[in-house]
């Protein structure tokens, strides 16, 4: 697991076992806030021992960006702290993240001493603001990637946790591509120092804008990839041979599984725009 000092008292942690994952910690004098939990416990343990025997501090809050398992599972290796997210992480956690626990438990050992552990305190609309020491941070909405996605400003340092509506390789499967251009174009008029994103590596503030671009051209590239498809004989066919690099994305990012996302993002986008087209809708 890596681990970076990103500012005064604001730490950064991405997996060397899954899809370099992260997760954050926000120190106070007297307790810290976790912002994420990784994929594995094994790792999740390994940041709450570097906050009690190094930092010397007691986790109070764990936040959940979204409902996924690589970002909510390790909940439970903070007991007694207290859980924010989304309302609707809570519900997904609850619906999704429980049978779906269940079935890893039968294919992975390693799972058996994970429960699920649902968020406590909820929002919907608008912020939510939580104190720490000198540091405000603000919850608020982030969709695109899932429906109940947020994001985690550090206010005075700038620093924007953004959960996995930024990522080196945009991913819509279980969430929206106009939401997502939507959160995209918000984070890049917010004057950040720094984006930790939900997976990959710390955007750095002169790298801001070029990552925004090139992750606005490659969700405008597929969604003109899938309006071409639309129109042939054969579309599933023709979105076979668009690759990745079509589309201004590079298939090493993430350890390289880049390249199964962008053909699921298509296989997606497709099946959206497709009921949208049967259903006499126009898709802008």
């Amino acid at each position: 697991m890596h681990r970076e000092r990103v500012s005064e008292n604001v730490f950064w942690f991405q997996s060397e076992l899954y899809a370099q994952v992260t997760a954050g910690v926000i120190a106070g004098p007297q307790w810290a806030v976790v912002i994420d939990t990784l994929a594995t416990p094994e790792e999740t343990l390994g940041i709450r021992e570097y906050i009690e025997h190094e930092l010397g501090l007691q986790v109070r809050y764990v936040i959940n960006t979204h409902y996924h398992a690589d970002h909510t599972w390790g909940n439970c290796f903070f007991p007694g702290a207290t859980i924010f997210s989304h309302a609707l992480c809570r519900d997904l956690i609850r619906d999704k993240g429980i049978p779906s626990l269940e079935s890893a438990k039968k294919q992975n050992a390693a799972l058996r001493q994970v429960k699920i552990v649902l968020p406590h305190l909820t929002f919907e609309n608008g912020e939510l603001s939580l104190r720490i020491g000198k540091k405000n941070l603000i919850l608020t909405q982030a969709l695109g990637h899932s429906s109940d996605g947020i994001s985690v400003l550090v206010e005075e340092d700038r620093i924007l946790f953004a959960g996995d509506a930024f990522m080196p390789m945009p991913y819509i499967v279980d969430g929206n591509i106009d939401e997502m251009v939507t959160s995209i174009k918000k984070i890049a008029r917010m004057g950040l120092e720094n984006i930790v994103q939900g997976h990959g590596d710390i955007i750095l503030r002169g790298e801001i804008d070029a990552a925004v671009k090139e992750n606005l051209a490659y969700l405008s590239a597929i969604r003109a990839q899938v309006r071409k498809a639309l129109k042939r004989k054969t579309p599933l066919e023709y979105l076979d041979e668009v690759s990745i690099e079509d589309c201004g994305k590079s298939r090493v990012y993430l350890g390289g599984l880049a390249e199964s996302l962008h053909r699921r993002n298509l296989r997606a986008l497709y099946k959206h725009m497709l009921d949208h087209k049967d259903s006499g809708e126009t898709e802008e």
